[in-house]
């Protein structure tokens, strides 16, 4: 959980306590890196900075210690008095694994979180080597959100993939980001976590299969569907799993429930179900199968942030503000007429940055060039789904360019 940051407890020049992040998941500053002057820490507090609560908790703590110390040692007050924010702090060294490409990093957890899946019962260790999953991801989000984005929603459209295992990762990341604001316990969130990295476990293989199979279901792969939340959760049970959120999660995930029943009820657990299932239903809709397009980003978003009225939803409303009208990945068409890929959400839901990819004439640029589609003439028109282009690109050559 994100709680503000008091910016002006912090000298100028002095290294930073704590990673700064806005609500959106976005860092702003890594810890130890330093507020260079007014006007840098002006242009900071536009974007609210935040800090993880943990780490607020401990770096006040530190304060608050160290105060106490002087106390103790009857220190004149003028030394009491000179004890400044922030205390103690070492520049963080980052671990080879927030360094590792995440055009490797994405891949790699897809193919053990795809086994992991796809053996179920008969997997080993199966709790360890999913805490592994989720520390990485984890550690993915913590500074690299659109990227990450961008690359499993790239990852949607690439057939050569396992389906299931690709939902489960833009799932967790989407419900890990659109759930910061809402005031949930840590541990609440990581039961979410790990209900979107498993919630479709009862039909793995048939998950993978069908997405690349057209096609009516027969009845017995639609009674499958209809039962995998609960032979899902009993798997999990099975497992060792005894975590009741995951389970109910996992048992409810496809439970549609009106946005006043969600509204009334005093159990995080009901919004966090509703929650899960929206991210669900909006994975499944951009992405493209063997005989169906993908919906472009925006209808998908708007389909499941508005109510019966038309009206957006509090769940919607957040999802939309995290993620924006136009999820990065996904394509859309400028008003001069270029397709673009989205890389970055833009400080407006609605103007992302882009890469554009077509010329106004239809021909492919020879670079794709980046727009702000918050420039005039530059505004997207709409959102296209992934099969109008027909551009391959190179996610890490755009990503490095950003």
């Amino acid at each position: 959980m994100y709680v503000p940051f008091p910016l002006d407890q912090i000298a100028f020049r002095e290294p930073l306590p704590v990673n700064v992040w806005d609500p959106n998941g976005v860092l702003l500053l890594r810890r130890g890196e330093v507020i260079r002057d007014e006007g840098h820490r002006d242009l900071l507090q536009t974007h609210l900075p935040m800090v993880d609560e943990e780490e607020y908790r401990q770096w006040t703590f530190r304060y608050t210690a160290a105060i106490d110390r002087k106390l103790r040692g009857n220190e004149r007050l003028e030394a009491i008095a000179g004890v400044t924010r922030p205390m103690g702090v070492e520049v963080e060294r980052v671990s080879p694994e927030a360094e590792r490409p995440l055009v490797e990093l994405w891949p790699d957890l897809h193919a053990v979180l795809g086994l992991l899946l796809h053996q179920g019962n008969e997997a080993s260790d199966f709790f360890g080597r999913l805490q592994g999953v989720e520390r990485r991801l984890l550690d993915a989000l913590r500074s690299r959100v659109d990227d990450s984005l961008f690359l499993l929603v790239q990852m949607l459209h690439d057939r050569t993939l396992g389906y299931s295992a690709t939902h489960a990762l833009l799932c967790a990341v989407v419900c890990r980001l659109v759930s910061a604001p809402f005031g949930w316990e840590e541990s609440q969130r990581q039961s979410l976590l790990r209900a979107c990295l498993t919630m479709n476990i009862g039909m793995s293989r048939l998950h993978d299969a069908l997405a690349t199979r057209p096609g009516l279901l027969t009845g017995e792969e639609r009674a499958a569907i209809d039962a995998h939340p609960l032979s899902g959760a009993r798997l999990l049970h099975r497992l060792g799993v005894a975590d009741e959120t995951w389970l109910k999660l996992v048992r409810h995930h496809h439970a549609e429930l009106p946005p006043t029943t969600v509204g009334a009820s005093a159990d995080p657990v009901i919004a966090m179900a509703q929650l899960l299932h929206l991210s669900d239903v909006f994975v499944a809709r951009i992405s493209p199968r063997v005989g169906r397009r993908g919906l472009p980003a925006h209808r998908a978003a708007r389909d499941i942030s508005l109510n019966a009225d038309g009206q957006p939803t509090p769940l919607g409303a957040a999802f939309i503000k995290t993620l924006g009208v136009y999820i990065p990945g996904s394509y859309v068409r400028l008003a001069n007429g270029e397709l673009a890929v989205v890389v970055r959400r833009g400080r407006k839901a609605n103007a992302p940055l882009v890469f554009a990819l077509v010329g106004r004439h239809g021909m492919p640029l020879g670079e794709p060039a980046l727009r702000d589609t918050s420039d005039p003439g530059l505004e997207v028109r709409e959102g296209i789904a992934a099969d109008e282009v027909r551009v391959r690109i190179q996610p890490a050559r755009l990503l490095a360019r950003v």
